[in-house]
């Protein structure tokens, strides 16, 4: 139960820390006017180590987002399999309805009695 609790903390930790980084760089460029009669406040440079952990918290969160999709995805399968099926199985009985319907309908159809065609109509 601690060690939970240690874990939560931890995670929750990193991602306060990625998310003031990416607050850090998006935030808008200090003003050059001063407010007081403190100094300006220069923008730093990124480090190659904040450059990183940009990086790697945009691949975690590429990976989270595509793991979820991929997570809901597989437990649709079932359902979308299951939906194809029947839709198959409905068409198949359709068939086969309309098929021994065609049958029926030739077995007991009587047959027309055939008119004599006028020989001037044929010409």
């Amino acid at each position: 139960m601690m060690r939970r609790q240690q874990q939560r903390n931890s995670q929750s930790s990193v991602f306060y820390e990625l998310s003031s980084l990416a607050m850090n760089i998006l935030r808008s460029p200090p003003s050059s006017i001063p407010f007081s009669d403190h100094s300006p406040v220069l923008p730093t440079q990124m480090t190659p180590a904040g450059f990183a952990s940009l990086l790697l918290g945009m691949s975690l969160a590429l990976m989270l987002c595509g793991s979820v999709t991929f997570f809901i995805g597989f437990m649709m399968m079932p359902w979308v399999i299951g939906l194809v099926m029947f839709f198959f199985v409905a068409a198949i009985v359709s068939s086969l309805f309309m098929i021994g319907r065609s049958i029926l309908y030739y077995v007991t159809a009587q047959p027309e009695p055939r008119k004599d065609i006028p020989a001037w109509k044929l010409m």
